[in-house]
């Protein structure tokens, strides 16, 4: 794998976790957490479908590794869902 690769996966990871927090309704943080969220989530996705035994709905082969894109944003909506259950609410106070 190489950088630009590497670089694609991010730029997936990204778009899969800003949309998995936009479902939740829950984001802290910019572009890295989008993508850690992108990455947790594919993992936790996975998981999920091989326990469930559903098929694979739609991934994307980046030079022979899948990423599987929804299995990601499922996984990072209910990421997301758990890390705003365990976090403060962010207040902003105008004055």
């Amino acid at each position: 794998m190489g950088l630009l690769d590497f670089l694609i996966l991010l730029l997936i990871a990204g778009i899969c976790g800003a949309v998995a927090q936009v479902i939740a309704g829950f984001s802290r943080g910019g572009c890295l957490v989008s993508i850690a969220v992108g990455f947790i989530g594919a993992l936790l996705g996975v998981w999920l479908q091989r326990l469930t035994g559903l098929p694979e709905i739609f991934a994307i082969d980046v030079n022979g590794t899948q990423f599987p894109i929804v299995w990601s944003i499922i996984g990072g909506v209910l990421f997301a869902v758990v890390v705003s259950l365990f976090t403060r609410p962010t207040r902003y106070y105008i004055d």
